[in-house]
């Protein structure tokens, strides 16, 4: 079974403690989160696994961006979540690498509007391994659909964080019914050399 690692969210507004809108930025910390991430985007990339980076963002003026959209109107507010700029930038203890594919979404979804799915179909991936923030948001949106699309759905929890623990713990606990739940260092026992 081929798989890909998708990474959500790991951007400076969300989880630097500078950032504007750093709701995960104190449990991505408490977490490990940006260690197991990397952990686990070199097990991928040692497997020959694709590593997809998924972040939300907006051009100037929010064009993308419903007036009606509670969670992220908050964006708009505060002048977060801009494209171009620190925010929107991967933080910087993530190991991204030259080439690393990245998708900008505009809504909680990695799936919404952006063409991930279709890269996932061309590259002939059947399970998901998911990390990133929130896990109580983007993540939750991100598994259920893809289960509703017919992907193997992996959440790598140690590299996944919300808000506050219970968030995390009552969305992994949600999240297990639908998915398999396993941490960075398990990554190798998964199977599927390529």
């Amino acid at each position: 079974m081929r798989s890909a690692l998708v990474l959500i969210d790991l951007i400076n507004d969300l989880i630097h403690p500078d950032g504007v809108m750093p709701t995960c930025a104190v449990e991505v910390q408490r977490r490990g989160v940006l260690a197991a991430a990397n952990q686990a985007l070199a097990g991928a990339r040692a497997r020959g696994w694709p590593t997809l980076l998924v972040k939300v963002g907006f051009r100037a003026g929010y064009p993308e961006l419903p007036a009606h959209a509670p969670l992220l109107g908050r964006a708009r507010e505060l002048g977060a979540l801009r494209l171009g700029q620190w925010g929107t930038e991967f933080h910087a203890d993530l190991a991204v690498e030259p080439g690393d594919p990245v998708l900008v979404k505009h809504r909680l979804s990695p799936f919404h509007g952006t063409a991930l799915a279709t890269l996932l179909r061309a590259g002939g991936i059947e399970r998901l391994l998911l990390g990133g923030v929130s896990t109580a948001w983007a993540l939750q949106a991100a598994a259920r659909e893809a289960h509703d699309r017919d992907f193997q759905v992996v959440l790598v929890e140690d590299a996944c964080a919300a808000a506050t623990p219970q968030e995390h713990d009552q969305s992994i606990g949600q999240l297990s019914r639908l998915s398999a739940v396993v941490r960075a260092a398990d990554l190798a026992g998964l199977g599927d050399p390529c």
